[in-house]
């Protein structure tokens, strides 16, 4: 079912147009990407389809049952109210629709053939079936503990900082489930767990959803379509972001036969103008006007074809693609039992690591669990509680969330060229005009004149990547590098990251970026763990999540088994008795010991030559002794594992 249509949409902002005969249709169920460069008019469409601003040509048609809302980038709350009571406020209908559902069951009890109260109780029950309402406070418990705001559910949420308070606004939005949700950047200020959860919601209770996003792995993981806004029009594409690259590649090749045919009937149109007398009369003057439009579209599409060559190659580099393995490399930090806490908060605890020239490191894990602080004790703008941060003789370019190598009061060419000219010099060493430098950066050359204080937050991230790559510097160090950037922005980053020949230190949450380029993980997992691991970003994420499940798999098994009966402390024992303690030493080794007699057995009866010899019979009463042995086996090992570990407690 149709939900929003678009037709012949025209936009303009002074004198930019942004849109242009836009006609777009969004169906029930489907979970839309909205992407394209930063200014292209995303968020324009987004307020168009809320009805912020109106159109400057074309029809909204929305459909009249359904009901819109929207994350703001500034939520706006009541003085005075708490995190839960804000997240609760969202959800009084839902709440009443369930009390009054409550109420009508006990009037059918006694009134069963009401058939006013039974189309009102079908009514509730479909409501609260779309917004999966049954169990709403199971649910803001869930919703509280995954976005870490269960710590603050008592505190004011105007004390909140800003991305504390649009978790308590995306929080409430997921619960009240709008029959159309639309998201703009809904994966800021949320570290990858809270991603993930963020995914598992929108997918199982089955969203209509239209977000714009810079985050590729989100896009890959819930999109059911992408449109992208180029040239002032959408193109759509199915699927999630690694879909959309194999059809923009398949539409580029359309679009250089389609060019390569333009060139040819061309030529044999240039062919006939050139012949002379023909192309003056005047019933040829319309072929010749048709000459003149060749001639244009030509010389248009070359520059729309490269420009989608050149982002399709910087997304299809493999991160090590562009970097050769060196034999030695030179040691540039040397950590050696770092400790640092912030109040009673252990964020570092006991870590050692060695950082090499033209090491790419990702340092990642929760919001608050030392990440930033990480940085800044590298940097020496930290001191440690105690171990070692020892330097050697080198020079770093770092880039910081609050971007403070800019000034605010300076143009862009005043930034990039204090001393005059026209030339910047490039971290290689060579120099390039500054107008064709920035343009790499996506900026146009009317922006050359523009103070840095008038630019929007992704633009100022631009500049400031674009002045660090100005520099002559043996190790970068990166904090949220990505933030606000588009996806070809983030393409050109990683293009000059991965060209970068330095050491490269960077903390992110965005998974396909840390993906393709870091080749080692810093993982701070919070309590002051903090652990090096080679492993890629969603391999690591992978393997944790199914840990993670293992564990609660556990926690529900122990939880089935009947409790033993209380025992005071007087009566339980110091330690296991020596039988016991053999036990626990031994029957590792007999667990192994069936465990190859069974293998045995399975290779056995899979092979008739083996099974015909020894009988099959005979096989199978075998290993059904062995698994049954293997069973009781198991289970005592676990009993004796148990034991000890309550018998540690119990001494602690």
């Amino acid at each position: 079912m149709a939900l929003i249509n678009l037709f012949d949409i025209d936009k303009n902002y002074d004198v930019k147009q942004l849109l242009k005969g836009v006609n777009w249709t969004l169906q029930e169920g489907e979970r839309v990407a909205v992407i394209g460069q930063n200014g292209c008019g995303k968020s324009t469409l987004m307020k168009i389809i809320q009805g912020e601003v109106e159109p400057d040509n074309g029809r909204v048609v929305i459909n009249g049952k359904i009901v819109i809302e929207a994350l703001e980038q500034n939520p706006k709350f009541e003085m005075g109210q708490s995190v839960k009571e804000a997240i609760e406020n969202e959800l009084t209908e839902l709440k009443e629709a369930k009390r009054r559902f409550d109420e009508i069951s006990e009037l059918l009890a006694t009134n069963y053939d009401d058939k006013e109260l039974l189309a009102e109780h079908a009514k509730l029950s479909n409501y609260l079936d779309h917004h999966n309402a049954w169990n709403l406070d199971d649910k803001i418990e869930r919703v509280l503990q995954e976005f870490k705001l269960k710590e603050f559910e008592n505190r004011e949420v105007t004390s909140l900082s800003g991305g504390e308070q649009r978790r308590v606004a995306l929080a409430s939005l997921i619960l009240k489930k709008p029959d159309v949700l639309l998201l703009d950047e809904p994966t800021n200020h949320l570290d990858v767990y809270m991603v993930e959860f963020l995914e598992e919601i929108l997918i199982k209770e089955r969203f209509t959803l239209l977000f714009i996003s810079h985050d590729r792995h989100f896009i890959n993981s819930i999109a059911t379509k992408i449109i992208e806004i180029e040239n002032l029009n959408i193109v759509t594409y199915s699927g999630g972001y690694d879909r959309y690259l194999e059809q923009k590649e398949r539409r580029l090749q359309s679009m250089k036969k389609a060019h390569e045919n333009l060139l040819r009937l061309l030529k044999r149109e240039e062919e006939w103008l050139n012949r002379g007398v023909k192309a003056r009369l005047t019933r040829d003057q319309g072929r010749k006007k048709r000459v003149l439009e060749l001639r244009e579209e030509a010389k248009k599409n070359p520059t729309l074809i490269r420009k989608m060559r050149i982002e399709l190659e910087r997304e299809k580099k493999h991160f090590n693609s562009t970097t050769k393995q060196i034999s030695k490399k030179r040691m540039l930090f040397e950590i050696e039992k770092l400790n640092y806490s912030i109040g009673d908060k252990k964020l570092i605890e006991d870590f050692s690591i060695r950082i090499l020239q033209r090491d790419k490191i990702a340092v990642v894990g929760e919001n608050g669990s030392g990440k930033s602080t990480f940085l800044k004790l590298l940097l020496g703008r930290l001191r440690a509680d105690s171990g070692v941060v020892e330097r050697g003789d080198f020079s770093i370019g770092y880039f910081d969330q609050h971007r403070e190598m800019l000034d605010d009061d300076k143009t862009i060419v005043e930034t990039f060229l204090p001393k005059g000219g026209d030339r910047v010099e490039l971290d290689s060493g060579k120099s390039m005009h500054i107008y064709a430098y920035l343009k790499s950066f996506l900026f146009p050359e009317e922006y050359l004149t523009k103070r840095i204080g008038y630019l929007s937050g992704g633009e100022k991230n631009r500049i400031a990547l674009a002045l660090l790559f100005t520099k002559r510097v043996d190790c970068l160090i990166l904090d949220e590098p990505t933030n606000d950037l588009d996806i070809q922005t983030i393409n050109i980053l990683e293009e000059k990251l991965l060209n970068f020949k330095g050491a490269l230190i960077f903390v992110s949450h965005d998974r396909y970026f840390v993906d393709k380029i870091a080749s080692k993980l810093i993982i701070f997992k919070g309590d002051g763990v903090v652990e090096e691991s080679h492993q890629s970003y969603s391999d690591y994420l992978s393997i944790e999540k199914s840990i993670r499940e293992l564990y609660s798999l556990e926690r529900e098994t122990k939880e089935e088994r009947p409790k033993p009966k209380e025992v005071k402390k007087e009566q339980v024992k110091r330690k296991l008795s020596y039988r016991e303690q053999r036990e626990l030493e031994l029957l590792p080794d007999r667990i192994e010991e069936l465990e190859a007699k069974i293998d045995s057995l399975n290779r056995c009866l899979a092979e008739p030559e083996c099974y015909k010899e020894r009988g099959l019979n005979e096989l199978a009463k075998e290993l059904e002794g062995l698994n049954r042995e293997y069973d009781e086996v198991s289970e005592r090992y676990l009993e004796l594992l148990e034991m000890e570990e309550e018998l540690l407690k119990y001494k602690k």
